[in-house]
């Protein structure tokens, strides 16, 4: 057997566990959250529209699940894995707290930035800056400004995935997409652990799907959110394809977390727009908006499924071309998602 089809044969093997894991798993969880009092009740916040009590079990699945199976298959063995899951510990004991009493916006960003410190503390972090190749910076102005932006993307995008776990099967569906094809890029550039992990992350996804589309039996709460969002940002950073310039590449983890990225800009613009606080809760999010358009539910979250695996194979048909035409096709794609944006964000949501 090739190294190739041994090593997709494990990522089979890997998702196929892992699915089960999280499936098995979940109705435990839901006990386990109903015990605890972990409960997402209705019309407790503004934006909280769901019917009935809803245990926020999703997080525990989640971490349990990944931790499980992450060392039944050694890849705590990878010092850059093992960075990624000690890291992630921070991030769930945060959302945890913030899902039994509630966190400020300020508390959650201290959380946030302190698991992205200890990632890059390990030694996980973009290398940007030092590809710019300006003479005049020093050593120290390049590590500055890798931990700034490695700092800075974790934070966005953990948020971004918290902000967009707005509905059924919306967060959870984004983030096994995302998985999913992390899987299959990074398993063509030769990171077999990236690989790997993406795969666990994949299943416990669809595992999770299932009790949490609608009508969900378990929300994935602030833990799981930002769990989903903290890791698929920090394989975003170890992802490195070997063999292609980074000119055609550098924008793929964009595309690929296009949908909660554009999210959170339009929450961000429709607040600044309406002189409205960054962090207060409203119906200001891409699916409220589409709702308001007249889709219903199942079929706004199917959208926005939609068009996450669009950007994501925009992505991957982008990694084949020149530089010069995968950057026209990238910047072609945000100019379409200005115009969205301003189309969505103008109009009125009261």
């Amino acid at each position: 057997m090739s190294t190739s089809l041994a090593h997709a044969t494990h990522i089979f093997e890997i998702l196929g566990l892992s699915i089960t894991m999280a499936f098995i798993l979940s109705p435990f969880g839901v006990r386990l959250a109903r015990k605890l009092n972990l409960i997402d009740i209705p019309g407790s916040s503004s934006h909280k529209r769901h019917k009935y009590p809803t245990p926020l079990a999703g997080g525990m699945v989640l971490i349990i699940s990944l931790f499980a199976i992450a060392t039944f298959f050694l890849l705590w063995d990878d010092p850059q894995i093992r960075a990624i899951l000690v890291s992630s510990v921070i991030i769930f004991s945060f959302g945890l707290w913030d899902d039994f009493q509630g966190l400020s916006a300020s508390q959650k960003i201290f959380g946030q930035v302190l698991a992205s410190v200890l990632l890059i503390w390990l030694g996980v972090s973009v290398h940007f800056v030092e590809n710019i190749h300006l003479s005049l910076l020093t050593d120290n102005m390049v590590s500055l400004g890798n931990w700034g932006i490695t700092i800075f993307w974790l934070v966005v995008v953990t948020n971004a995935f918290n902000l967009i776990d707005s509905m059924d099967g919306l967060a959870i569906g984004l983030g096994g997409i995302a998985f999913a094809f992390f899987t299959v890029i990074s398993f063509a550039s030769g990171q077999s652990t990236l690989s790997s992990l993406s795969a666990i992350l994949l299943g416990i996804c669809i595992g999770l799907y299932f009790y949490n589309i609608s009508p969900a039996h378990l929300f994935l709460g602030d833990s799981g959110s930002q769990m989903l969002g903290f890791i698929l940002a920090s394989i975003a950073i170890l992802y490195n394809p070997e063999g292609l310039p980074q000119a055609s590449s550098w924008f793929v983890p964009i595309l690929l977390l296009g949908v909660p990225l554009f999210d959170t800009t339009l929450v961000v613009f429709s607040r600044l727009y309406r002189y409205k606080p960054i962090f207060q809760s409203d119906l200001g999010h891409t699916y409220h908006r589409l709702i308001r358009l007249g889709l219903d539910s199942r079929r706004a979250v199917l959208l926005m499924h939609t068009c996450a695996l669009l950007l994501s194979c925009v992505a991957i048909v982008a990694l084949s071309m020149n530089h010069f035409v995968s950057n026209t096709l990238f910047f072609v794609t945000i100019t379409i998602g200005l115009f969205v944006l301003l189309f969505l964000g103008l109009k009125p949501i009261d």
